[in-house]
């Protein structure tokens, strides 16, 4: 199996606490995201992915490139330690809570939507700092809701699944530009007992080789 991802993307980060709550060994490649303009932009880079985004996921003669998507083809494949229950019902309440942070609040708080907001419309560090926290806040607002029906330890009972997959990284970026998280303690509850358990310190940014 081959990654290419960054140490800080999301979706990067994603794959990867899937990878290490399965236990499964990979190769590891950096495509960084801000030196010379972006290694995503590369003629080379955009062969495997030309969305230009990480992460690109590669297992023999399949290759893909939606975090989402790969993670679904990760608890196919290698279904120890299921990500997605396999009733109904409670997959459709996983996905639904994953989305809220994949779908939601992901895509329009990443780094290519900040340096529009910040360089193209001219908002500037500020403008854009104040973004993030307008978007955090509405998504967290109502995920706290949600956990208030479905949470045990975990998004969803007691039972780690891709929404806590989804919702780690997104507490990470919120803390990275200092949004105040106080107004929503189950959700940090979930998030710090979580990111105590060992495949999830494994996935962390800063345990990866490309950290600075």
């Amino acid at each position: 199996m081959k990654l290419y991802g960054y140490w800080r993307s999301s979706a990067s980060y994603r794959v990867r606490i899937a990878l290490a709550l399965k236990e499964l060994s990979y190769e590891s490649f950096s495509v960084h995201l801000v030196k010379d303009g972006g290694e995503q932009k590369l003629p080379a880079y955009k062969e495997l992915n030309p969305a230009q985004l990480v992460p690109t996921f590669i297992d023999g003669d399949v290759k893909l490139n939606q975090s989402l998507a790969i993670i679904e083809y990760l608890d196919q494949v290698y279904p120890e330690h299921r990500l997605i229950p396999e009733d109904p019902k409670e997959a459709a309440i996983v996905r639904m809570l994953a989305l809220d942070m994949a779908a939601d609040l992901q895509p329009i708080t990443n780094l290519r939507i900040l340096q529009y907001v910040a360089g193209e419309l001219d908002a500037g560090d500020e403008g854009k700092v104040a973004w993030i926290h307008h978007w955090v806040e509405r998504a967290f607002t109502a995920f706290e809701a949600r956990l208030q029906k479905t949470a045990g330890r975990c998004c969803f009972g007691d039972q780690v699944t891709l929404a806590d997959i989804c919702l780690v990284p997104q507490v990470y970026n919120a803390q990275r530009f200092g949004v105040d998280l106080s107004a929503y303690p189950k959700l940090m509850a979930v998030n710090d007992y979580v990111c105590s358990l060992p495949a999830f310190q494994q996935a962390r940014p800063e345990a990866q080789p490309d950290a600075q």
